[in-house]
């Protein structure tokens, strides 16, 4: 393979970060790292400290893992009945509405910072504080927002104005943040900082816990000192699902989106050789999004599920991808889901609202017990050619729609044979409730004559997620990357 490595990103920023760190000898995993924590600046309110998310190594020798620390149901000790209301905020992508619930009760036990720490200890060759120095900085000097970041900024704007904590961070002028205005964050600098210097420990048993929690617990949250002392990143095997002679890497459970993806990969591959056409594609949605039943949510937690699971069907978010000189590759998924409104003072953190996601608690809000990570949609994931080497490392942002981008962007770069920048830009489909979602250059003929209903978009758009892929080509080892221009991604060659 030539080169140092690629990184693909969300923001030009973020991918640069990356690609600096493969430059200067760092492997994929301290590239990644690197890259996530400038993404809490470059990507604010899709990501930060006080969000979850997932890891997955793959390459060069490294035995497959996925490391989870994704956001954890509260309530660890916490009185009953002292839980506030989730407030709703309608979120508009311009051709869909999608309601979001946010405030302190919708704060789950946060990740990010205990997964980094774990991911840089197991397979880092660079110190955390170092790669943490670049994303200090840029939280003091503060950021520019893009056009797509400014985006985010004004579809989410009844979230930012819903506390005067994060109006002042995020609307200083009694609105959003626009494109060109600069963003500064520089509490969060510091917090960047703890994180370089002490590691997790302040966010799970020190000062930090003590300040999110302490901020919540009047407004009605349930996160507790007893939840974050008890949180850790978890090591896990990944799912495999065999497709077109390659093995496709992704997340186990208790996350549902890699299982369903797996599946889907199966089931496509069963049904159809060469280029599927759209409507197999959708399809396969359709007959996975009808495994998600009620007993499949309330299962995921549950021991040999996943073989289970698999022996039985087989018959706001960003994503980073990275793969180094030596093959290695570290696909991360992050979110914050759309956050809380919830801006903890003296730290700069923005708590998530998982809690209040609905896509994320299909049997009702509040279902969980304590200590039990929400099953996310999200799927890291690692094509691996017949050889077992890396041919693609994948992710998407996107709730729901997170599995259909990432199962299309396989099928753009396996059977369509186009190199990551193209599989990431091609319009995509999405099918959930009866409709199909489609955006333009979908055949939409094909779809009326098989009976769809279509939901059709004027143009390519964030709701359809936002994948970020690195490839390689089997034969030549030259790399290749795409970063969705739905989100403002880009890839950056190190």
């Amino acid at each position: 393979m030539t080169g140092a490595g690629m990184v693909a990103a969300g923001h030009p920023i973020t991918a640069e970060a990356g690609a600096r760190v493969l430059r200067e000898g760092g492997n994929a995993v301290d590239a990644a790292i690197a890259a996530v924590l400038v993404s809490w600046m470059a990507e604010p309110l899709l990501t930060g400290p006080g969000a979850g998310g997932y890891l997955l190594v793959a390459g060069a020798g490294e035995e497959p893992t996925l490391l989870d620390f994704f956001v954890a149901a509260p309530g660890e000790g916490a009185p009953q009945g002292r839980r506030g209301e989730l407030l709703p905020i309608d979120v508009s992508f311009g051709d869909a509405v999608q309601v979001f619930n946010v405030g302190a009760a919708s704060c789950g036990a946060y990740g990010v910072p205990a997964g980094l720490a774990e991911a840089s200890r197991r397979w880092g060759t660079v110190a955390l504080g170092e790669l943490a120095e670049p994303a200090a900085a840029l939280a003091r000097a503060g950021i520019e927002l893009n056009d797509r970041q400014a985006y985010v900024f004004e579809i989410l704007e009844g979230i930012l104005l819903s506390t005067p904590e994060a109006g002042a961070l995020f609307a200083p002028q009694g609105r959003a943040l626009r494109a060109g205005e600069r963003f500064r964050n520089p509490e969060l600098a510091g917090t960047i900082e703890r994180l370089g210097a002490d590691g997790a420990e302040p966010f799970y048993r020190g000062d930090i816990a003590a300040a999110v929690c302490e901020w919540l617990e009047p407004r009605g949250g349930t996160l507790t000192r007893a939840d974050l002392a008890g949180y850790a990143a978890i090591a896990r095997d990944p799912v495999r699902a065999a497709y077109r002679g390659r093995q496709v890497l992704t997340n186990p459970p208790p996350s549902a989106g890699g299982i369903l993806l797996a599946l889907a990969m199966a089931e496509l591959d069963e049904r159809s050789a060469g280029v599927p056409p759209v409507t197999r594609i959708v399809e396969v949605m359709e007959t996975v999004q009808a495994r998600r039943t009620p007993e499949f949510t309330a299962c995921l937690a549950d021991p040999g599920f996943l073989e289970r699971f698999l022996a039985a069907n087989l018959g706001s978010t960003t994503h980073v991808s990275v793969l180094d000189r030596d093959g290695r590759a570290c696909s991360v998924t992050c979110t914050n889901g759309e956050g809380s409104g919830i801006v903890v003072p003296g730290t700069g953190i923005h708590v998530n609202n998982i809690m209040g996601e609905e896509d994320l608690s299909p049997l009702g809000f509040f279902q969980a017990p304590p200590g039990r990570r929400m099953p996310s949609m999200m799927a890291p994931t690692v094509v691996l050619d017949a050889h077992g080497d890396v041919e693609l490392v994948v992710g998407s942002a996107g709730s729901n729609r997170i599995r259909s981008a990432i199962l299309q962007t396989i099928v753009g770069v396996v059977d369509r044979g186009l190199r990551a920048e193209a599989a990431v830009r091609a319009p995509r489909v999405h099918f959930e409730a009866g409709l199909v979602y489609a955006e333009p250059g979908v055949d939409l003929d094909a779809l009326r004559e098989a009976g769809r209903t279509i939901a059709p978009f004027r143009e390519l758009n964030l709701f359809f997620g936002g994948v970020q892929a690195v490839e390689r080509d089997p034969a030549t080892g030259e790399l290749s990357g795409g970063g969705d221009p739905r989100r403002g991604g880009v890839a950056v060659a190190a």
